[in-house]
């Protein structure tokens, strides 16, 4: 097992994505910390893991709020003694539909909030505990969105955009300790979340959900989208030994999204 008696804290950990790589740390050995602010799909995800034989527990809470965070990571360090691996996977996104003279303000400061201040929030505080160790690794998760702009969806590109920024910032502040932060940017991934947008999308486009899937996948080198599974494959190898020269670095897993035409839904 790549990640055997390591503790890990999963933000946005109960749906999706997150909970794909809950299971998939999990399966490497390592003990979860679940978060969320919904807590019973987050104890339904930690039921999930127990089931399969893993490790997990499950802390509510809004990664948005500095106070809650800092609970999350002294509970955490009190409960299982350590932290070696912080995985920023909690976001939101925007059905804004709105180019950004038209756009409503408090979708911008919302989706900043949720996507990159309550990233920075955790980071800050499981640093705290990681530096003195001089050991940890540190993996956000972006978006493709976040290398490509994004045409009516500007609170939500700007953050990821700035998830980037803080991947490189943190990995240069921290790494004479021994610490790596790394970032993922996936593209289209077959979660509720992104079926739910594009409903959205293809409702502003006049088109049938079907036709949209299909302008996705037909727009894509691979000529489909990606499984939560493919995303955790590559959050374990961030987390793990197999990354141990990796630091600064975006790790875009779009089935070749970006490549073909980044900004086709619009």
């Amino acid at each position: 097992m790549k990640l055997k008696d390591k503790v890990a804290i999963v933000t946005g950990g109960g749906t999706g994505i997150g909970k794909a790589i809950s299971l998939a740390l999990t399966d490497e050995g390592a003990t979860v910390v679940l978060v969320a602010r919904n807590l019973s799909r987050l104890e339904e995800a930690a039921k999930d893991i127990k089931s399969k034989g893993g490790k997990a527990k499950a802390i509510q809470a809004d990664i948005s709020d500095h106070e809650q965070v800092k609970r999350i990571i002294a509970q955490t360090v009190k409960d299982l003694g350590r932290i070696d691996i912080l995985v920023n996977n909690a976001a939101r996104g925007t059905f804004n539909n709105a180019d950004v003279v038209d756009m409503d303000p408090k979708e911008w400061h919302d989706c900043l909030a949720a996507n990159l201040t309550g990233m920075m929030y955790c980071s800050r505080e499981a640093l705290k505990y990681m530096i003195p160790r001089k050991s940890g690794s540190v993996i956000n998760i972006s978006s493709v969105a976040g290398i490509s702009g994004v045409p009516k969806e500007s609170p939500y590109a700007a953050s990821k955009w700035g998830v980037i920024g803080l991947t490189e910032t943190l990995a240069i502040e921290v790494g004479r300790f021994g610490i790596r932060v790394n970032c993922i940017s996936p593209g289209a991934t077959r979660t509720q979340e992104f079926e739910d947008w594009v409903k959205v999308s293809a409702a502003d486009s006049g088109i049938s959900y079907e036709e949209m899937m299909r302008k996705i996948t037909d727009n894509n080198a691979l000529k489909r989208i990606a499984e939560p599974s493919e995303i955790a494959a590559c959050v374990v190898f961030l987390a793990s030994d197999d990354s141990s020269a990796m630091t600064g670095h975006n790790l875009v897993v779009s089935c070749g999204f970006h490549l073909v035409h980044p900004n086709m839904i619009h």
